[in-house]
């Protein structure tokens, strides 16, 4: 019995892979939303600036690029979701949204360029 309550507390332990959502603010102090499993991994590919990369078209060129937001989502679904939402909000929600959140994204990626309002 013990066994098998080891065994669940394990299962729960262990996650499926969430998803991400997350804002680059560019030079121009432009916006760009996007989803990933792997943040790290994705906002490396943004920053290259070569333009060989995987990173965004839109923001080629458009550099240095800062994270300024991020949440996890349990599911590729939730994520888009939220996504298309941000994508259909004004600049100026979407500022308050970051403004509000920046404490989120220190603990996702801690080693980013993270702006400070």
């Amino acid at each position: 019995m013990a066994n098998e309550q080891k065994s669940v507390e394990q299962e729960s332990q262990v996650s499926p892979k969430s998803w991400y959502l997350y804002i680059i603010r560019c030079k121009d102090n432009s916006l760009y939303t996007g989803i990933t499993l792997d943040i790290q991994r994705r906002y490396q590919e943004h920053q290259d600036s070569s333009g060989l990369g995987k990173g965004a078209k839109f923001l080629r060129g458009k550099g240095p690029l800062k994270l300024v937001y991020g949440c996890c989502l349990p599911s590729q679904s939730a994520a888009l979701k939220l996504e298309y939402k941000i994508k259909k909000m004004g600049k100026a929600k979407k500022e308050n949204m970051i403004a509000s959140s920046l404490n989120d994204i220190k603990a996702l990626l801690p080693s980013a360029d993270i702006e400070k309002p």
